[in-house]
């Protein structure tokens, strides 16, 4: 018991230096961590989205993204019914203004999209249940995602303004997505009658079941060359390629600190080596083996790193929960994975074990008499 208290205690000798080299080691973990919360939430949220059943085909203009220039001709959804396998089809407008919209009872709102989309086909987006009512065409209501109603403090009955336009909030809904419940959904015939425009953004399609979505995305460019089509196996490729880069971001980021960290506990334990030299020929004299004292060393700079693991894992938890409520997104959560603190702390027993080899071998090997010797 008196031995693992020495452990315990030591490497606390020197406050200073070792929060020094806790803060190094922790400021790489909690980026680890938060980051790992943050992408696992993406992942979760894509993942969500395409297991509602949705649309899997979404369908653009290739030949200009915005401007009139870049919709479709509402007539294409016709067409594209007639393509074999394909089972619905769908048009979606999405405007944007450059002011702020204004909610009448709340004040100015966060700059915003409304989407245009027929309200008896919301469930190719994933939306089928609403707190409240959905609106009906040619109305002036709106529904919007629960996590636009959290950024904005809006709630049911709220109006807002748009393009000049009042609007008022019927319904609120929550997919799980994090890219449908930030939406505003309006009728599809207002928004293109207080837009001036026939046209659409784009079209979504729902497949038939059992069908190969990128045979069916072929055809479709086939048969039409300015067409573009991006299917839900693709936006999930894409959607990994992003996850992916925060992770190796994350990694470099992390390295780094943790690099600066590990070499701050190398340097913290030689020193302590160094300044403890008399004490470890004392606990040599009285039988102390080497094995031991080296055991003892080594247990001192674990206790460091896993202390700064503690910590950082901590504050890596804490930036990603106040991140996530600062930018208001409550149709996104974190998601706590095992992967996440296994790799967290994998990478502090690693410094701590790589920090210690070199002073924990230096202390054993010192010969009593040489360090009783020591001033």
């Amino acid at each position: 018991m008196r031995f693992i208290t020495l452990i315990l205690k030591n490497p606390f000798r020197n406050k200073t230096r070792s929060a020094l080299s806790i803060i190094g080691i922790a400021i790489g973990i909690a980026t680890i961590v938060a980051l790992g919360l943050i992408t696992a939430g993406m992942e979760d949220s894509v993942q969500t989205s395409f297991n509602q059943g949705g649309a899997e085909i979404t369908v653009t203009n290739s030949t200009n993204i915005g401007g009139s220039s870049g919709l479709l001709d509402m007539s294409l959804i016709d067409d594209l019914k007639n393509i074999s396998n394909v089972s619905d089809a769908v048009g979606q407008l999405s405007v944007s203004e450059s002011a702020p919209s204004y909610s009448q009872s709340r004040g100015p709102m966060m700059q915003t999209r409304v989407y245009g989309f027929d309200d008896s086909k919301l469930n190719l987006i994933g939306i089928r249940d609403v707190n409240g009512s959905v609106y009906k065409n040619n109305s002036f209501d709106a529904i919007v995602g629960v996590g636009y109603s959290e950024l904005n403090n809006v709630s049911i009955g709220d109006n807002f303004t748009f393009l000049g336009h009042d609007f008022k909030i019927t319904g609120i809904y929550e997919t799980g997505s994090i890219m449908t419940d930030n939406g505003v959904y309006v009728s599809l015939d207002t928004l293109q009658n207080i837009s001036d425009t026939e046209k659409v953004s784009s079209i979504l399609v729902k497949t038939s079941e059992s069908t190969n979505d990128t045979v069916v995305s072929n055809e479709i460019k086939d048969k039409n060359e300015n067409l573009s089509t991006l299917t839900s196996e693709e936006m999930s490729s894409i959607l990994d390629d992003v996850t992916g880069i925060l992770n190796t971001a994350s990694l470099a980021i992390s390295g780094l600190a943790i690099i600066v960290g590990g070499i701050g506990v190398i340097n913290t334990m030689v020193m302590t080596v160094y300044e403890r030299t008399k004490e470890i020929g004392v606990l040599k004299s009285i039988g102390w083996k080497s094995r031991k004292i080296l055991i003892m060393i080594m247990g001192e700079t674990l206790v460091l790193t896993t202390l700064s693991g503690i910590i950082g894992s901590i504050f890596g938890i804490l930036i990603a929960e106040v991140g996530v409520r600062l930018i208001g997104s409550d149709g996104f959560s974190l998601v706590y994975t095992s992967g996440t603190f296994i790799l967290a702390f994998g990478i502090t027993i690693i410094v701590g074990i790589i920090g210690g080899v070199y002073p924990a071998y230096k202390a054993s090997k010192l010969a009593p008499t040489e360090a009783l010797r020591y001033e």
